[in-house]
């Protein structure tokens, strides 16, 4: 089964062909060039926009797993109508005061165990790049000025609407939009460059000597300066197909000539206990909120990929207490399968098959349309099948091929194993030696030393327990 993707742009689900022209193999292929509309740097990010982040994550990871090159982008929107009134309000220059929620924003995708992109331009340092779009805009006739600010006249490209199917909106001539979001459903001229106002930060450009870039202009001259061409996919929230997503398109391909992204993919909403996330609800989370109530980053990244991203999450607390319950189990099986007797014996072909199984029906659900329901199924199932096997001795050719299935479809979940629970080989030597220890204390009815090994270990965050099958251990929490 190939590659497959929902595409916004042609609304249908279609294989995946980086370039357009087929080849033989991912590996064949230039990298993916991929682009990902990322924060507003003037607050906290929230979990409704880490669902987004961490969609990302996926679909990166699983094409390297697939055997694509990636290059990856996601911008950071550093001077807008939000950041600006932001540093205004503390008294801060707008560099210093994107720069600390940048920081804060790199530092909660670390704790979700997204990966690092190759590149992460920042807004105000590609003025030179919206200036020349603007420029190009403006020699073909698309452009207007009104009160010093520089407007794209929709009516004059005739795509424009197609991703958002813009039959079903309102199209009001001659009207403008200046703010950067807007707040009703229709197509209006949307600001190219905006003109300078009191206390706002201020740039040149060929056709103005003031004022600063609008909001959709930004992603449009990143994704042309780091590429330099059609790009291969393009990310965002569902929220984001219209305006944005619609104006960087129209923008865009006015200006080059030539197709802006082939695949558009969209990740939807998040609700918080079924319904819209809202201060005034009490149901806003960021992540720092989530952590801060005890529930661990890995729980959240779990519950947020849990779903179909073309389908809504309902993310409760009740959601995050399931997954920590979750993840639990896929600890205790991975505890059992790292201290588990292995022995001089044959094959178990079950292993094998079970094995073959997890892989092909993991890559079947992913490569349909990345649907992680079904490739957590899998997993799950792979896990059921595999337990019982752990209660007698297994070969070392077993254990290390159900290992090695765990961690190759980790590299994609991304949950399965803990960074804080690594088992490595001396650890796990001297843990055994010592049960062994205690095991034989026992028998001699040295029950303080049998103790004292329980103890000793505990101390170290190492939990042991006794049952029909002998002694096994674990990594406390």
């Amino acid at each position: 089964m190939s590659l497959k993707f929902y595409n916004t742009y042609t609304h249908t689900t279609e294989e995946f062909i980086p370039g357009g022209v087929r080849k033989n193999t991912p590996a064949d292929y230039d990298a993916v060039s991929i682009y990902s509309c990322g924060p507003t740097v003037y607050s906290y990010a929230h979990i409704g926009n880490f669902r987004t982040f961490t969609l990302n994550d996926l679909l990166r990871r699983y094409l390297k797993y697939s055997g694509y090159k990636v290059e990856h982008t996601m911008n950071i929107t550093d001077v807008d109508d939000k950041t600006i009134k932001g540093a205004n309000d503390n008294g801060l220059s707008l560099k210093d005061f994107t720069e600390k929620y940048t920081n804060i924003f790199f530092e909660d995708l670390a704790s979700l165990s997204i990966e690092q992109f190759e590149h992460y331009p920042r807004a105000t340092d590609n003025i030179d790049s919206m200036d020349d779009i603007i420029e190009r805009l403006r020699n073909k006739g698309l452009v207007y000025e009104k009160d010093g600010s520089l407007y794209f006249s929709i009516a004059k490209f005739e795509q424009y609407g197609k991703l958002s199917n813009l039959e079903k909106r309102e199209t009001i001539s001659g009207a403008r939009y200046d703010a950067d979001e807007y707040e009703k459903d229709d197509a209006r001229d949307f600001a190219l460059w905006k003109a300078s106002k009191e206390n706002e930060p201020s740039w040149k450009i060929k056709s103005m000597d003031g004022g600063r870039p609008g909001w959709h202009i930004e992603c449009s001259a990143m994704v042309r300066k780091i590429y330099g061409k059609t790009i291969d996919i393009h990310t965002g929230g569902v929220d984001l197909i219209f305006p944005h997503h619609e104006n960087e398109i129209a923008q865009s391909e006015a200006a080059y000539g030539e197709p802006f992204a082939r695949y558009w993919l969209h990740w939807e909403h998040l609700l918080v206990e079924g319904t819209k996330m809202s201060k005034s609800k009490g149901n806003f989370y960021t992540l720092r909120d989530l952590t801060e109530k005890g529930y661990s980053p890995r729980a959240i990244r779990y519950l947020l990929l849990s779903a179909h991203y073309r389908k809504q999450l309902n993310f409760t607390l009740e959601g995050l207490k399931g997954a920590e319950s979750s993840l639990e189990k896929i600890d205790n099986f991975i505890t059992r399968l790292n201290s588990v007797n292995v022995e001089e014996t044959n094959r178990n072909k079950t292993v094998s098959d079970a094995v073959e199984l997890y892989l092909k029906d993991f890559s079947e659900s992913m490569d349909n349309d990345l649907n992680t329901s079904g490739a957590f199924g899998a997993f799950f199932e792979f896990m059921h099948t595999v337990n019982p096997l752990l209660d007698r001795a297994i070969s070392k050719e077993d254990k290390e091929e159900i290992l090695s299935a765990l961690k190759k479809t980790d590299m994609v979940f991304g949950f399965i194993f803990s960074d804080t629970k690594t088992i490595d080989a001396e650890l796990e030597k001297r843990v055994n030696t010592l049960i062994e220890e205690r095991k034989q204390a026992r028998i001699d009815k040295n029950f303080k030393r049998s103790d004292e090994i329980r103890d000793e270990l505990l101390a170290e965050g190492i939990i042991l327990e006794d049952g029909k099958e002998g002694t096994r251990w674990k990594l406390k929490k």
